[in-house]
């Protein structure tokens, strides 16, 4: 039996107009899998995870962010359908246009409570949670915990 595989260390990015907090940037995804999503993506070697969350922003969609905080990591073993992965994501503040680039073929603003949205990866539970913060001031709750 072969070990199990590390998770990978990545980085998504709750991008909003400035101080505008019903309205967040969504790009979709030019690879599988499809979707829209939040702009993300994997952290390179010997880059901190802040740093991974602005070069990524920039990357898919041209806009230069500013971190407002950690929502919160997520770990779920089946968040990626291509392997495990480990997110933080960060709540950012962005002025300016989006263009899509780089694994982004398009980028829209949407309101994070629009459920038809058709969002990839644990993207859907990443909005509730951002959602819960915008309502009660309160981080991602922790998941999977026995005492």
């Amino acid at each position: 039996m072969a070990p199990p595989k590390t998770p990978l260390i990545t980085v998504d990015i709750i991008i909003r107009p400035l101080r505008e907090i019903r309205c967040v940037l969504l790009i979709e995804r030019r690879h599988s899998p499809s979707g829209w999503a939040l702009p993300g993506g994997f952290v390179d070697a010997g880059e901190s995870l802040e740093a991974a969350a602005v070069r990524e922003a920039k990357e898919e969609t041209g806009l230069n962010v500013e971190l407002e905080l950690l929502l919160g990591c997520y770990s779920n073993p089946n968040r990626d359908p291509r392997g495990p992965t480990v997110s933080a994501t960060y709540v950012a503040n962005a002025q300016g246009e989006p263009t899509a680039a780089d694994d982004a073929k398009d980028a829209k603003f949407a309101d994070p409570a629009d459920q038809s949205l058709k969002l990839a990866f644990d993207h859907r539970v990443i909005l509730d949670d951002y959602l819960r913060y915008i309502k009660t001031g309160e981080v991602a709750p922790l998941r999977n915990c026995r005492s």
